[in-house]
């Protein structure tokens, strides 16, 4: 099983390889798209904001490499950042267009007396077709949440998982074979693991 781990100079990339290589998956952390598309699934991690990360993805040509391979069906998982990244439209930092692989906007937590970024373990509540990336793990989970903006669907078919912080926000989403989770599974425990272990799972079923 060799994964890839997008790297386009923004994102915890270690620690989701270490995560990775628990399951004994040969890891590449590399913008090449020969390298990329010799993998069995891709992971796009992130932290930071949304606008700079486009800049980066557009500056190494990444979009249209992504957009090539999940085409191809090779399956892809955004974690935190990297989830808000597969979508149409960000606002963090000033406005950019996202990859596009989800309908959706990414906007700022509109929550009352709670604190910005939402930080922390939190229940994250599965749809039917989360369930498949998250087996094992029955209705909901916890998982660990850093952030600060939320993606919002155009459709909630598109909706995986739901997490509740002063009202519901997507935690998964799933569309085809392009998945993202807007916590850190790397930093989730077991709960994680598992979500790591299933992904993994279904890349080698693809």
């Amino acid at each position: 099983m060799i994964v890839g781990v997008v790297d386009y100079g923004m994102g915890n990339l270690r620690s989701v390889q270490s995560a990775l290589e628990l399951f004994k998956a040969e890891v590449r952390i590399t913008d090449d798209a020969a390298l990329l598309a010799g993998c069995d699934g891709l992971i796009l991690p992130g932290v930071g904001s949304f606008f700079r990360a486009m800049q980066h993805i557009e500056e190494r040509g990444l979009r249209e490499v992504l957009h090539g391979l999940v085409d191809d069906g090779l399956p892809l998982l955004g974690i935190c950042l990297g989830m808000q990244l597969l979508a149409r439209e960000g606002s963090e930092d000033g406005v950019a267009a996202g990859l596009g692989f989800i309908d959706a906007r990414v906007e700022r937590l509109d929550v009352v007396d709670r604190p910005v970024p939402h930080v922390g373990f939190n229940a994250t509540r599965f749809t039917e077709q989360g369930r498949a990336l998250c087996g094992g793990l029955g209705a909901s989970a916890d998982f660990y949440f850093v952030h600060s903006y939320r993606m919002v669907c155009s459709d909630d078919d598109d909706v995986a998982g739901w997490c509740d912080y002063g009202g519901e926000f997507a935690a998964v989403v799933k569309r085809g074979n392009v998945m993202g989770v807007q916590f850190h599974p790397e930093k989730s425990q077991s709960n994680g693991l598992k979500l790591i272990q299933s992904f993994l799972q279904l890349a080698a079923a693809c």
